[in-house]
């Protein structure tokens, strides 16, 4: 979050474990997530060069295997030319290996190592079997090798679409990396919805499975306060996720039509030295004291353009998790009593210190939600009303990130750590009685993104 002079919020990264290379180059971090399961079998790994034969390179042999096959079926209906196989192939690369053989677009093995890309000139993809696909899934489970597979495939797509290194260095102002990336990130959200209609011959993703693919792509987002305008930017983890559920949820048609007219980058630089040198992470405290009368004067006005009176929650630190009314996590509306309990003691201080100052706002944001649709007479529990709540919370950060004048508004980062909260816990979709309908974190992450990028309308509310 920021007060003037702007503060950058820090995420703090759990684990880094590897570094990607070549043309997606990012950091993989993360915690193991139970439950991820893809189901492989049938996998020819003699067709890729180099393979060992084992569980890794079965694996990504299935899912290049069935990524080709969606886009055999999906690249006539979507561009109207039948789909022409990887020229030159799949390379499985042994980093630890001295005397292995490179594959194209490196001169050695070793420069491959932690990396996974995809070599225009060959037309070909290459991946670290030893320092990469492992760590992928072995932090994030089978689907997370899936969608990073999927992702390099898609610039493959582009390449048969026209748009080749060429081209974006003859036209870096209409394809910038930032947007091949993201057209990259959608068609692999594509593939995965294919996957998951169980279109697929070899793969099954399920729902936990999904969660922590998303929880993957948001480990190869770029540093926080990365210019959007950098050479080799792939964006945020809010733009990279926005990506991705925009090709699941709309498949490979709308990916292939985004551009720099119709695409919003949330991705910031920094604005100055005290953001880069302080990180930008705001203590509990000052978080708390900063962001309740920002929004008190935000659900206010929501509330009184309605017609409606606003009685502004008491704010009301606790040492122990909240329980006023159900369990809402540990930031909890109390009805009975018109105030807001926060939990200034463990869980909260804890999310605020591992994920960043935003994720403490979103949380709060979502209970102010719920008092404003009390104050509206809209019910506060039941199945809409935890959705209502969280895309609310959506539309109150879009309000603050997209202020121009000075005050309180949110810094580059802030909309990462708001996918990391809502990805990892269901608190802020909860109702009034604790009692959620959005089961995954993908859903969570779209309905706020609803918020933010539709407004109050996409809220239910006029």
């Amino acid at each position: 979050m920021q007060h003037v002079p702007r503060r950058l919020v820090r995420t703090v990264l759990l684990v880094v474990v590897a570094v990607l290379a070549a043309g997606c180059t990012r950091a993989v971090a993360g915690r193991p997530v139970a439950g991820s399961v893809v189901r492989t079998e049938g996998a020819d790994t003699g067709a890729v060069n180099g393979s060992d034969g084992g569980e890794v390179d079965q694996l990504a042999a299935t899912a290049v295997q069935d990524v080709e096959a969606f886009w055999a079926q999906e690249f006539p209906s979507t561009f109207g030319e039948p789909w022409e196989p990887l020229r030159g192939g799949y390379y499985s690369v042994d980093t630890s290996d001295e005397s292995a053989k490179p594959p194209p677009c490196v001169e050695k093995a070793s420069d491959v190592e932690g990396n996974a890309f995809y070599c225009p000139t060959a037309d070909a993809i290459a991946w670290d079997r030893t320092a990469l696909l492992p760590v992928l899934r072995d932090r994030f489970g089978d689907a997370a090798v899936v969608v990073v597979l999927a992702h390099e495939m898609g610039h493959a797509v582009q390449r048969r679409t026209g748009i080749t290194p060429e081209v974006e260095q003859q036209r870096p102002e209409q394809y910038p990396t930032i947007l091949t990336e993201a057209m990259a990130d959608c068609y692999a959200g594509a593939f995965v919805r294919w996957v998951d209609e169980g279109r697929s011959e070899h793969l099954e993703i399920g729902a936990d499975a999904l969660d922590s693919a998303l929880g993957a792509l948001i480990t190869f987002r770029d540093p926080v306060g990365t210019s959007p305008a950098d050479t080799q930017a792939h964006g945020s983890a809010f733009d990279r996720v926005s990506a991705f559920q925009d090709g699941y949820e709309r498949e490979a048609r709308f990916c292939s039509e985004m551009s720099v007219d119709n695409r919003v980058f949330t991705q910031r630089s920094f604005t100055s030295s005290d953001d880069r040198a302080r990180g930008g992470n705001l203590p509990f405290d000052d978080m708390l004291n900063e962001i309740t009368p920002d929004l008190n004067t935000y659900f206010a006005n929501l509330v009184g353009q309605r017609g409606r009176t606003w009685q502004q929650p008491t704010s009301t630190p606790t040492r122990q998790e909240p329980d006023c009314s159900g369990d809402q996590g540990p930031v909890a509306w109390c009805p009975d009593g018109a105030e807001i309990e926060v939990d200034v003691a463990e869980e909260l201080p804890e999310l605020h210190e591992e994920l960043g100052d935003y994720a403490t706002g979103t949380l709060l944001a979502s209970r102010y939600g719920l008092a404003a649709l009390s104050a509206l007479g809209e019910p506060v529990e039941g199945e809409d009303a935890g959705q209502e709540a969280l895309c609310l919370a959506g539309a109150y950060t879009s309000e603050v990130f997209t202020r121009t004048s000075q005050g309180f508004g949110l810094s580059p980062g802030d909309l990462d750590e708001a996918v990391q909260v809502l990805l990892n816990h269901d608190y802020a979709a909860r109702d009034a009685a604790g009692e959620t309908s959005l089961e995954r974190g993908f859903e969570r992450v779209a309905v706020f993104r609803a918020g933010v990028f539709e407004g109050l309308e996409s809220c239910g509310r006029e």
